[in-house]
């Protein structure tokens, strides 16, 4: 990996702009994609670059355009499928679409979760940051070892966290917290935010998320969705599925220019509703919104997403035999690594030796590997995460984040507290509990994280070897702030994070001492950190044969995966798992203290938060 990343120049900062396309996509007639090296379409906007060398990968323009049209494939290869699919037949009571109604609905998420049109600036569809080769992760390798965050429709406004999979979101359930065991579990998102407390559904409320986000697809209200899902080409669709009036709006006549502006505008004024219609429309248009979400969730929740097509999916059903390696990390996975205490298989877990695990084996129900909950593994503060460097306004006089590195992500903490860089919290009796899970982070499914695209088919360096050539790896990105870069780093940081503590920052372990091999920096925030895991005492073997058991969880095993062929991009070679990503490391700055807004709101973080 140093030798492509070096000699492509992708640690250097990007130049150029971009002005906006007519509809992107959806009419667009694109074909198989191309990597042509076309540049993005374009936006009216100067580029936002507040970043020192190094951060913006110098590839982003050229990658954003590559992803574009892979959207664009997907996005028509759905239009097809929608307009060979025979009509369902509305009947029964209450009325249900018989017949072809659940594909009706699965294709009109799909359609909308590939619509680049659904931006201001008709360049950014949800599933720009979330492309199915990459189990609906971040599609871009160079994202993923520098900046961390994805750009959104305002090149370059990023955001915080990595793009987290969509793969079997929709099994989490409503956020809630459990007083017996005195535990939250549920909702969605890295800080569970997407609770579901109105739809009963935090999958579809996640999807509600994304398209007002100012970092994100950047809508400046919630009405312009009803708006463009108005003039799409699967109009119809969305008719059929939710009746013939539901996009039956009156809007202003300014709506498009409003629609075409990025939320946190100043010309704004901080109004989050700018699209001004009467009561009756607007109740039409947050229905349509809603509908908005749970199309899309239909969609996440179908088996072109979450399919339980993997090497494990087939083991349970007695129809795959574990390679040694497998098998040994299965054992470790639910024996003295400890993964499953949270990432929970359907078995017991044994510590020790002398343990024997009685419990019975996950044949009916595949296992999810998440407990649903949230934990703090203590894991280092990123300095590449772009969002720390967005101090200064845009050409919209937005400035996303004026504390810079005085911004500590104290994840679900932040939540409860309705803090800043969130969403509020819709129940008053969490707030109490926010010093609880400071510093807590969503226990994500194991399913998936091994997956990359055919051409590359591994996240491990140097690459994976296919009829005896090295034919590379996907560079992926790991935990909330992307800190660790392949399987290997992950599960080494859960063997020794407790074994090689330094008192150090990101960037600054002394001489002699390796990041992320035998030298750990301290943890963002030490709060409610998990002890449970830290000094596991594994072997450099076992921990390669617990990688090797993540990669059965894979799907598209057993019937091919859908749109895992739309990759045209580039695999990396080189280098080691060990290491891979330290040639990016960066020395953190000084961190002043954490700022006020985030670390002094009550109820304050106990003990504090330096």
């Amino acid at each position: 990996m140093v030798a492509i990343l070096i000699s492509t120049g992708l640690i250097s900062a990007p130049v150029g702009g971009w002005e906006p396309a007519n509809n992107h996509s959806a009419s667009s007639g694109a074909t198989r994609a191309k990597d042509t090296g076309d540049k993005p379409h374009q936006q009216s906007l100067p580029d936002y670059n507040p970043y020192p060398p190094g951060i913006i990968p110098a590839d982003l323009e050229s990658e954003i355009a590559r992803v574009l049209r892979e959207v664009d494939f997907i996005e028509n290869r759905a239009l097809a499928r929608w307009r060979a699919l025979p009509s369902p037949i509305q009947t029964g009571q209450p009325p249900t679409l018989q017949n072809t109604g659940t594909e009706s609905m699965e294709t009109l998420g799909e359609l909308m979760n590939f619509d680049p049109n659904m931006s201001p600036g008709k360049n950014q569809a949800c599933s720009s940051c979330h492309m199915p080769y990459v189990a609906f992760s971040g599609p871009i390798p160079s994202v993923n070892a520098t900046m961390i965050a994805y750009p959104g429709t305002v090149h370059f406004r990023a955001g915080k966290r990595t793009a987290q999979r969509y793969t079997y979101s929709p099994f989490f359930p409503v956020l809630q917290y459990n007083q017996d065991q005195a535990l939250f579990f549920g909702g969605n998102f890295w800080d569970s935010r997407s609770t579901g407390f109105r739809l009963r559904n935090p999958d579809a409320e996640q999807a509600q998320h994304p398209p007002v986000d100012t970092q994100e697809m950047g809508n400046p209200d919630t009405a312009c969705i009803a708006y463009k899902l108005s003039q799409s080409a699967y109009k119809p669709l969305f008719e059929l599925v939710w009746g013939k009036a539901s996009l039956d709006i009156r809007f202003p006549r300014d709506t498009e220019r409003i629609c075409a502006t990025p939320g946190g505008a100043a010309s704004f004024g901080g109004d989050t509703a700018p699209v001004k219609l009467k009561p009756k429309d607007r109740l039409r248009a947050n229905e349509a919104y809603n509908h908005w979400g749970e199309s899309i969730d239909s969609y996440e929740q179908s088996v072109q997403v979450s399919a339980f097509s993997s090497k494990f999916d087939a083991f349970i059903k007695g129809k795959y035999t574990m390679t040694q390696d497998e098998m040994a990390g299965y054992n470790l996975f639910k024996g003295k690594a400890n993964c499953n205490s949270c990432h929970v298989d359907g078995r017991g877990t044994t510590l020790k030796p002398d343990q024997v695990d009685t419990s019975t084996a996950a044949a009916a129900n595949p296992p999810l590997f998440t407990c649903f909950g949230s934990a703090n593994e203590g894991v280092p503060l990123n300095p590449r995460v772009a969002f720390y460097y967005q101090t200064k306004p845009d050409a919209l006089k937005f400035t996303a984040n004026p504390l810079g590195f005085a911004y500590r992500d104290l994840g679900m903490g932040t939540f409860l507290r309705s803090g800043f860089g969130t969403a509020p919290n819709p129940n008053q009796n969490w707030t109490p509990l926010a010093p609880t899970v400071d510093g807590q982070f969503q226990v994500s499914t194991a399913r998936n994280v091994a997956m990359a695209p055919p051409q590359c088919p591994t996240t491990e360096a140097p690459g994976a070897i296919v009829n005896g050539k090295n034919v590379g790896y996907f560079q992926k990105e790991f935990f909330h702030n992307g800190y660790i870069k392949s399987l290997k780093q992950l599960v080494h940081f859960y063997n020794t994070r407790d074994v090689y503590p330094y008192n150090v920052t990101s960037g600054h372990c002394p001489d002699g001492a390796i990041e992320k091999v035998n030298c750990w920096p301290m943890p963002e925030v030490r709060n409610n950190m998990d002890m449970t895991t830290g000094n596991l005492g594994l072997t450099d073997e076992e921990e390669n044969q617990i990688v090797a058991f993540l990669q059965t969880l894979t799907d598209g095993f057993t019937r091919p995966y859908a749109n895992s062929d739309t990759f045209t991009g580039t695999c990396a070679t080189g280098g080691n798992a060990a290491t891979q990503g330290n040639e990016l490391l960066i020395p953190t700055p000084p961190l002043p203290p954490c700022a006020s807004v985030v670390c002094n709101v009550a109820p304050a973080p106990s003990p504090a938060i330096p």
